[in-house]
C-alpha cells in the first residue's frame, strides 16, 4: 500500500512541494514548516542516514519528535530548546549534536527557523564523537566546543548558500566524509547483526541476537550502549513502536490488529509504548498526526538509498 496520512483536525497533511523530490509541507496552524530529504552518497550510507532541511515560517513553533538515532544539526537561523524526557531542558547551540533519544521529545523554537540535519548511524557517530553513546542519551552538546573549528567553519559556509540543499549536501558530504574511518571488521559484523535483530518484525529476544553474535548478555548490553545508546531490551522495544507507528500512520494499518501482532501485553501496553516513543497516541497517529510526526514519518519514502534502519528512525 502506498504512503497514507490521515488528514488531521485542522487539515493539515504532509503533501509534496515544489521544492524538489522528497520535499514536503504541512499547512500547519502557525505557518507553512517544511522538510526536504537527501539521501547519502553511496560511500558514506554506512556511515550517515538522510540529510534535510527543516524549516519553519512561523516566530513561535512547538511540536514533538519521536525516538530517533543521534542527529547533528546546524542551526542556520533561528534558534530554541529542547525538552527531554525525564524533564531536562537543554537550549540549541549553534552546531547541535543529539544525542540517540530514547522517548518522544518535545522541541519549542522562535523562527523564522532553519535547521540543516543528519541522521547518525552508529559508524557515523563514532566517527564525529567517539564516545559511548548512553552517555549523551536524551541529551544534547555543542559539536564545535567539544571538536574544534572545522564544524563551526562548515556552518558558516552552508549560511552562505541560501536555500541550496544540493549545494548545502555536496559540501557537507565532502567536509564530513573526510571525517570517517574503517570501523573494524568485527564492529561492522556487529553492527550489521544488531541492526538485522532490530528490523525484524515482531519483538526480538535477546537470546536470538546473543546466539547470532556468540556474545552474552552482559556483553551486548555494553556494546549496544556504547554504538546505539541503550541495551538491547530497550532498543528492541523503541524500534517495535517506530515500526508500528510508521504501519499506522503511512500505510493505514488497524492499531488494534497491530497490538496482537506485535507482542504487546494487550492494548494498553500498545497506548502507552507508542506515547512513549512516539508522543502521540495510536488514534492520534491515524486521525491528527502532527507537522512534525507526519514530515519524519516520511523518511521512509527514501527506501533503499538509506539505511534500513534510518528509514525507521
Amino acid at each position: 500500500m502506498g504512503p497514507h496520512l490521515a488528514e488531521t483536525g485542522g487539515g493539515a497533511v504532509a503533501l509534496p512541494d515544489d521544492r524538489g523530490p522528497l520535499s514536503y509541507t504541512v499547512a500547519a496552524a502557525q505557518g507553512p514548516v517544511r522538510l526536504r530529504y537527501l539521501a547519502p552518497p553511496p560511500n558514506l550510507r554506512a556511515y550517515f542516514g538522510s540529510l534535510y532541511l527543516f524549516s519553519v515560517s512561523a516566530d513561535r513553533f512547538a511540536d514533538a519528535t519521536r525516538a530517533d538515532v543521534p542527529q547533528l544539526r546546524f542551526m542556520l537561523d533561528g534558534g530554541g530548546d529542547y525538552h527531554f524526557q525525564d524533564g531536562a531542558v537543554m537550549p540549541t547551540p549553534d552546531i547541535c549534536l543529539l544525542g540517540p533519544t530514547m522517548g518522544a521529545t518535545r522541541f519549542q523554537v522562535t523562527g523564522p527557523l532553519r535547521v540543516l540535519g543528519i541522521s547518525l548511524l552508529p559508524a557515523g557517530w563514532m566517527a564525529l564523537h567517539g564516545g559511548d553513546a548512553s552517555l549523551l542519551a536524551d541529551r544534547l552538546c555543542d559539536l564545535a566546543a567539544e571538536k574544534g573549528d572545522v564544524y563551526r567553519a562548515l556552518l558558516n559556509r552552508l549560511r552562505g548558500l541560501d536555500d541550496d540543499v544540493d549545494a548545502m549536501a555536496a559540501l557537507c558530504w565532502s567536509e564530513l566524509g573526510k571525517l570517517v574511518r574503517p570501523l573494524r571488521p568485527a564492529i561492522w559484523d556487529l553492527l550489521g547483526a544488531v541492526d538485522a535483530w532490530l528490523m525484524g518484525e515482531g519483538s526480538p529476544r535477546i537470546e536470538s541476537l546473543a546466539e547470532t553474535t556468540d556474545l552474552s548478555p552482559r556483553q551486548l548490553a555494553r556494546l549496544t550502549n556504547k554504538y546505539y545508546g541503550a541495551p538491547p531490551k530497550l532498543l528492541a522495544r523503541k524500534y517495535r513502536a517506530l515500526r508500528c507507528s510508521a504501519r499506522i500512520a503511512l500505510d493505514g494499518d488497524s492499531w488494534q490488529l497491530l497490538c496482537e501482532e506485535a507482542g504487546f501485553y494487550d492494548q494498553s501496553h500498545f497506548i502507552r509504548e507508542i506515547k512513549h516513543f512516539i508522543g502521540l497516541t495510536p488514534h492520534q497517529l491515524q486521525t491528527e498526526p502532527s507537522a512534525v510526526a507526519q514530515l519524519t514519518l516520511l523518511r521512509r519514502s527514501l527506501g533503499g538509498d538509506v539505511a534500513v534502519l534510518n528509514r525507521l528512525s
